[in-house]
């Protein structure tokens, strides 16, 4: 089962290129720390930026360092079902344990495109899909009877819901039943999310403190929120200084301060802003990762 901490992973750049040997050692690195699962190329991989060949290179690098250790769960994700399909068939191939699809961006789709799209996907390749559901970053809602309807494929397993309604969690047990896999998308609600019947979180925060947001994860799926809650509290700082703008942005300067990776992005995204970065320091000494 997909469940836990699973990092949105960040792809780091050398000199414009994807720097293949850090991505390989952040790897190793997660999976010491205690990371139960890892995503590539999903937006904090810098998908939109990445060409078709990167990308593909990106997952089947990931695939390999992780070598059957952890779930992969390979972004898949398209505004063009076609290109979609492009991808989830790569990730099957390449030995993905699962594709993670954004409902589609800018086009808009309605209800029924949305399904249309999905059980195009899932009936491309004999790979487990979990739908990445985020709203305000496609202008489209997938909504929890749409979802109830896609969870009856039984290769569409799960959702990454970055809604930040922690209602939707109780609701799409409604529609998709308790053993649908609903994973949150965004960290600040992560603890919250959990005990609503969330199962994990696909995270921004945990390139950068694995250890901390593996431990949180462990804690609620235990059922001790209050060892959670304490964890939550160390991290909340760092949460929301990541993203005070973009957070990958936010996550590759605090992944540059402690040593991990080079700050570097593609346009049009830039490096945080110098009042960023002070917050962004005052987060991670708050969570004991910075002196």
């Amino acid at each position: 089962m997909l469940k836990g901490s699973m990092p949105a992973l960040v792809t780091p750049f050398k000199d414009g290129a994807v720097d293949f040997d850090t991505l390989k050692r952040l790897v190793d690195w997660h999976i010491e720390q205690g990371s139960h699962g890892l995503v590539p190329v999903g937006t904090t991989g810098e998908s939109p930026t990445l060409s078709h060949t990167e990308h593909e290179a990106v997952i089947e690098c990931v695939v390999k360092a992780v070598d059957g250790r952890i779930p992969v769960i390979a972004g898949a994700g398209s505004n063009s079902t076609d290109e979609a399909i492009r991808f989830v068939q790569f990730a099957k191939v390449i030995g993905a344990d699962a594709a993670l699809v954004v409902t589609p961006y800018y086009n808009k789709p309605t209800q029924a495109g949305m399904y249309a799209h999905f059980k195009a996907l899932h009936d491309c390749a004999e790979i487990p899909i979990v739908i990445y559901n985020i709203p305000g970053r496609s202008a489209v809602d997938m909504l929890p009877v749409t979802m109830g309807e896609l969870a009856k494929l039984p290769r569409i397993i799960g959702v990454k819901d970055a809604t930040g309604d922690l209602a939707r969690v109780s609701a799409q047990r409604i529609t998709c039943g308790k053993d649908f896999l609903q994973i949150s998308g965004e960290d600040a609600t992560a603890h919250g999310f959990n005990a609503q019947g969330g199962i994990g979180c696909i995270s921004v925060t945990a390139n950068v403190a694995p250890k901390l947001c593996s431990e949180l994860q462990e804690a609620t799926l235990a059922g001790d929120y209050g060892t959670a809650l304490e964890i939550q509290d160390r991290l909340m700082p760092l949460h929301q200084s990541i993203f005070a703008e973009p957070g990958l942005c936010g996550a590759k300067y605090a992944m540059s301060r402690i040593g991990l990776c080079e700050e570097e992005m593609r346009l049009p995204l830039l490096p945080v802003s110098e009042p960023v970065r002070a917050l962004i320091d005052n987060g991670l000494r708050h969570a004991g990762l910075l002196n």
